[in-house]
């Protein structure tokens, strides 16, 4: 019957339910039509009209998808597997039943079924190319650019199916291209960066599974195309990602994340010092910072801070590799303050250097990096609380909760947890109160 309705058989089908004792009678008062146009249908007449066949359906209950009135990828298989491969575009009786769908919408005339809008419509494969060169791989390096800065803007939610059909299409079009020895290195860098991406995003939206499963292929093709700063760039995201768990995780295994954390920074630092690229390493040695600030080690925190300080002195972010020029001052600023303020529940002293720190990332920011400066805001909130400023702490953290309504980040909503639990702790002021409900709020919508 799948078949018969796949090819619009409506003589097949007629006779299928024939077998089953369904009278031509009773089919012509289920489908609207006189008796003896079901016989000629059972004889032979084509059925082509889409109201009619639309008119068939819906009396003898049939799915519109199973007669290819919407899209069904169910159907659209069987019907495939039957003609032994997929019927061509540019068939005849497809090209009609196109035009005549087209002139009936445009008429107005059209019945739509509404509810297979929000099914996915069939796609075919981007033919891949045989042999590719450098212009290949930029336009590649570019469109991972622009997908990089609306994660940066909106969030991973907002950009990460596209960028793993990106990466599929990387995979399938550029990996097995023959090209130039010059090509071929460049080819699995920006491969790896995408992969790089597609790791950020997914940890971004809390898929970390998948985030680690992209973060291992793109080291893998890093350390293919021997680029120490790029291995060095996705260590530090690996771990960024378990630096984020501490966060999110039951107490008992807090500093386990933190030492896993720690561990892939300092195995990004050897990468970074064998890139030689200051930047990179002082990139790495703050984020070792708040690792060790996670781990309530405030000397060894204060010692990789002052080196990350070191080495971003004598760098030079104009020269340094694409993929750590975003760690500018802000972001220097902003790890410092984050380590500082980790720091500031048991160590007072620490609470005016994050705050310090922390205004001075969040002045240096621009309209495009909302989500990092949810991030701060969230931190700073946290130490003026722990100051004992609860109404401009409230405030701060007003702010972070608003970014975090219009990003879509799961990261950053995981990352006001613990400025909620700190808003409780001070239940007895009214603003810590509000601020506590809100962001409750945001986390169970």
């Amino acid at each position: 019957m799948r078949l018969a309705l796949a090819r619009r058989d409506l003589g097949a089908v007629f006779r299928l339910l024939s077998r089953r004792g369904v009278t031509q009678r009773q089919m012509a008062a289920l489908t609207g039509q006189a008796q003896s146009e079901i016989s000629e249908i059972l004889g032979g007449r084509q059925v082509m009209a889409y109201e009619l066949l639309t008119r068939i359906a819906d009396g003898l209950g049939i799915p519109h998808g199973y007669l290819g009135l919407s899209y069904d990828p169910e159907t659209s298989a069987i019907l495939a597997a039957a003609a032994g491969g997929c019927p061509e575009s540019d068939d005849v009786d497809t090209t009609r039943e196109l035009i005549a769908h087209a002139a009936q919408v445009t008429m107005g005339a059209a019945r739509f079924d509404v509810e297979h809008w929000s099914s996915l419509v069939p796609q075919e494969q981007t033919p891949g190319r045989r042999r590719i060169d450098t212009v290949d791989v930029e336009q590649l390096e570019g469109i991972t650019e622009v997908l990089r800065a609306l994660d940066a803007r909106n969030g991973g939610g907002s950009c990460r199916d596209a960028v793993l059909a990106q990466v599929a299409w990387a995979q399938r079009g550029l990996l097995g291209a023959e090209c130039a020895d010059d090509v071929d290195r460049r080819r699995h860098l920006a491969i790896a960066d995408l992969h790089n991406l597609a790791g950020w995003v997914s940890f971004d939206i809390g898929l970390y599974s998948s985030a680690n499963r992209h973060y291992q292929r793109a080291l893998e093709q890093a350390s293919h195309a021997k680029d120490a700063s790029l291995v060095a760039n996705i260590l530090y995201r690996m771990g960024r990602l378990h630096l984020h768990l501490v966060d999110t995780v039951p107490s008992a295994v807090r500093a386990t994340q933190a030492r896993l954390a720690l561990k892939l920074f300092q195995l990004g630092q050897i990468a970074a010092q064998e890139s030689g690229c200051e930047v990179t390493v002082a990139m790495l040695c703050t984020n070792e910072a708040a690792a060790y600030a996670a781990l309530g080690d405030e000397r060894q925190t204060l010692r990789s801070l002052g080196r990350a300080q070191d080495e971003f002195a004598r760098g030079d972010l104009a020269t340094a590799a694409k993929w750590v020029r975003f760690f500018g001052v802000a972001d220097l600023n902003a790890t410092t303050g984050v380590a500082h303020a980790a720091l500031a529940d048991h160590l007072p002293d620490r609470r005016r250097d994050a705050i310090e720190a922390l205004t001075r990332s969040l002045a240096s920011r621009g309209a495009d990096a909302a989500r990092s400066q949810a991030f701060e805001l969230t931190a700073l909130s946290s130490v003026h609380l722990l100051d004992g400023n609860f109404g401009h702490g409230a405030a701060l953290g007003d702010q972070a909760v608003a970014l975090a309504e219009r990003i879509r980040s799961t990261r950053v909503v995981d990352r006001l947890l613990p400025l909620q639990r700190l808003a409780r702790r001070y239940a007895g002021n009214s603003d810590c109160r509000e601020l506590s409900t809100r962001i409750a709020g945001l986390r169970a919508a």
